[in-house]
């Protein structure tokens, strides 16, 4: 019954810490279906990532907050405006999840798993030809609370991330990539570099504090 009660007390409390999030508050204010989107727009706005006219892959997109972000980013007569996806697109998305998502108009989604060569294979095919301008990964594992292992997962999705964009982006391109500061921090850092000419943290205002996140900005893919 103790474990039960300290169970409830802690969902009560998060669920208190959600509903007067500020971000929440924003996201159903502007019709973003996660708080995550003002995770992209500052790191967006501070580094100018995404552009009218550019082809974006967004992987681990569900549930389409960042799809929606650079649908907004793509019709700049309506950025301003309340919304997150309407207006003339100019430009190229492309979003990738294992789990299902609903639409966002002109998105294109493909349900899958970027380790599978069928599913990647999709993906290129639904690029016909065209080289990413930015990539953006929100991949995450279910984390099991053992370090080592936890570690290892998150290592793997993103070095999915990075021979992603080795393969099919721009060599002046940008991949944005989740990653845990933790035991398998530094080696993530080091993984970047060796693919990146330029490489930036970033923790977003929109992370929570308690959250062990932070995002890395590769920039400008060195030959390999």
């Amino acid at each position: 019954m103790k474990v039960k009660t300290k169970s409830n007390k802690v969902n009560r409390a998060w669920l208190n810490d959600h509903v007067n999030d500020t971000y929440v508050k924003l996201a159903k204010l502007e019709d973003y279906r996660a708080r995550a989107a003002y995770k992209l727009k500052e790191i967006d706005e501070t580094f100018h990532l995404i552009k009218p006219g550019q082809l974006v892959v967004d992987l681990g997109s569900t549930p389409g907050a960042w799809s929606q972000y650079v649908r907004r980013k793509m019709s700049p007569r309506t950025a301003t405006g309340g919304g997150a996806a309407v207006g003339e697109l100019n430009g190229s998305i492309i979003a990738l999840d294992i789990l299902p998502m609903e639409p966002v108009e002109g998105v294109v989604f493909l349900q899958g798993d970027l380790r599978e060569a069928e599913v990647l294979q999709r993906l290129a095919d639904e690029m016909k030809g065209r080289q990413a301008d930015v990539v953006v990964s929100d991949m995450a594992p279910n984390l099991s609370g053992i370090a080592s292992a936890d570690a290892a997962r998150i290592e793997n999705l993103v070095e999915l991330a990075i021979e992603f964009s080795q393969q099919y982006m721009k060599p002046q391109g940008t991949l944005v990539a989740k990653v845990f500061h933790g035991a398998g921090y530094d080696p993530l850092v080091k993984r970047f570099k060796e693919a990146f000419r330029v490489v930036k943290p970033i923790k977003p205002k929109a992370s929570r504090d308690k959250s062990s996140e932070t995002f890395l900005v590769g920039s400008g893919l060195k030959p390999v």
